[in-house]
């Protein structure tokens, strides 16, 4: 993958939220939780902090649970690949409110900078595709990220996008850590309600 055609993560997370209205946001585990964050702490934000595989299983059961509300899952390819078998599981159910974002540098960034079966070919747009998403072509150009950004809202789901990225290392904004608060606080945005 070539630097020239690769998208600032930062920005493109930060386009992807600009606008956001009555979204809800799962983002997943390191970069991508430290990327929303940077883009705007938020109640109906929530932040993984573990888990890894899990962000789209757990944006596909609060796309279930609140079906009027538009809701997105921001991840990394590691953590795509390491819970490919959601792909299946959401296709199946066919939310039409869920949209599934991966950042795709090609690498484990949390553990290492490990090549992911991305730098090998592997098409996540592909597979997910075949599991009944409509997929759009691998995003390499901020037009397309504000596309993208638009149709997060149209409630014509599942929609599945693969941002391509730089490898740089951004600086850590790291939300906070307390599983019970986060939980507490998104429940209170969402419903409206304290627990």
């Amino acid at each position: 993958m070539g630097n020239d055609m690769l998208l600032d993560r930062r920005e493109a997370v930060a386009r992807l939220l600009r606008e956001r209205g009555d979204l809800l946001v799962v983002s997943g585990l390191g970069s991508a939780t430290y990327d929303v964050a940077a883009a705007g702490d938020d109640p109906r934000n929530f932040y993984l902090w573990g888990a890894m595989g899990g962000t789209a299983a757990m944006a596909l059961g609060l796309a279930l649970a609140q079906p009027e509300r538009p809701v997105l899952a921001i991840t990394g390819d590691g953590e795509m690949l390491m819970g490919i078998g959601s792909f299946a599981t959401i296709g199946a159910a066919q939310p039409k409110n869920l949209s599934v974002v991966v950042l795709d540098n090609e690498r484990y960034g949390e553990t290492g900078a490990q090549m992911t079966a991305t730098a090998h070919g592997i098409d996540l747009s592909g597979m997910a595709r075949a599991s009944g998403f409509e997929a759009m072509d691998d995003i390499r150009d901020m037009n397309a990220v504000g596309t993208l950004a638009a149709r997060l809202h149209w409630m014509e789901g599942p929609l599945y996008a693969t941002i391509k990225i730089d490898r740089r290392d951004y600086p850590k904004v790291l939300p906070a850590r307390d599983g019970a608060w986060l939980r507490s606080r998104f429940r209170e945005a969402v419903l409206g309600t304290a627990p």
